[in-house]
């Protein structure tokens, strides 16, 4: 790896996709797509009726699956040409790898891959869309949504610290980092590191080293990927 690179630590979440078509799972009201969280996105309600969640998965799914990366996805891809990239995404979606990035951390899991109900460390990667009642993995144990639900530790929270600790430049895009514990990841980063704010609706003031983009994910990478260009290419 080429140490001489600045080492830019992305941190994406549900607007980084939404400019692909791929609606925020979780609406004003609470609810996703007219089901409460806690029967679609629970251990409990996985539980209860296994058959929904299977569901609303697959339905999900079958949308990210169609979905493109888009132009803010991209730009960052191509920036690893200058920079040393690292994401940490919220995002249960592909996007960023089927764009070309290399180095993604997924905090909430992924869709497109499921996980055995027996043992957490069998995971599979799906070859369509589907996901249902029967689908055994490798130790003949039913297969769930490789997704961490409401209740369950966030196994990757650790990983994505070390991750921030050693950024030279973040980038937040398309998260309020509200939910922690990933809201709390930003904090870990270093007292050198410039810090940009990539959101339309940021509540945030700029100043000191936090840089305000209020645009959306497309707009707001490609102009940082056109300076950057500049600065290291």
């Amino acid at each position: 790896m080429n140490t001489s690179k600045p080492r830019l630590v992305v941190l994406s979440g549900a607007g980084m996709s939404a400019e692909s078509g791929i609606a925020t799972f979780r609406g004003a009201d609470g609810l996703w797509e007219g089901h409460r969280v806690e029967e679609v996105a629970s251990p409990e309600g996985f539980a209860v009726n296994p058959e929904l969640v299977f569901d609303f998965y697959n339905q999900r799914r079958r949308q990210i699956v169609a979905a493109q990366p888009n132009e803010g996805h991209l730009a960052l891809a191509r920036l690893e040409e200058v920079m040393e990239v690292h994401i940490v995404t919220q995002n249960v979606d592909d996007l960023h790898e089927r764009a070309g990035s290399t180095n993604v951390l997924h905090l909430h899991g992924e869709i497109r891959k499921a996980r055995s109900v027996a043992r957490p460390d069998v995971v599979v990667t799906l070859e369509g869309a589907e996901l249902n009642v029967g689908d055994l993995g490798p130790d003949g144990a039913q297969l769930r949504p490789h997704i961490v639900w409401f209740g369950e530790a966030v196994p990757m929270i650790d990983a994505a610290m070390d991750v921030v600790t050693s950024a030279d430049v973040v980038v937040v895009v398309g998260t309020s980092l509200q939910v922690y514990p990933a809201a709390g990841l930003v904090g870990h980063a270093p007292q050198h590191a410039p810090i940009h704010v990539v959101d339309p609706n940021t509540p945030l003031e700029g100043g000191g080293r936090v840089e305000l983009h209020r645009c959306g994910a497309v707009e707001g990478l490609t102009l940082l990927e056109t300076r950057w260009r500049q600065e290291w290419g």
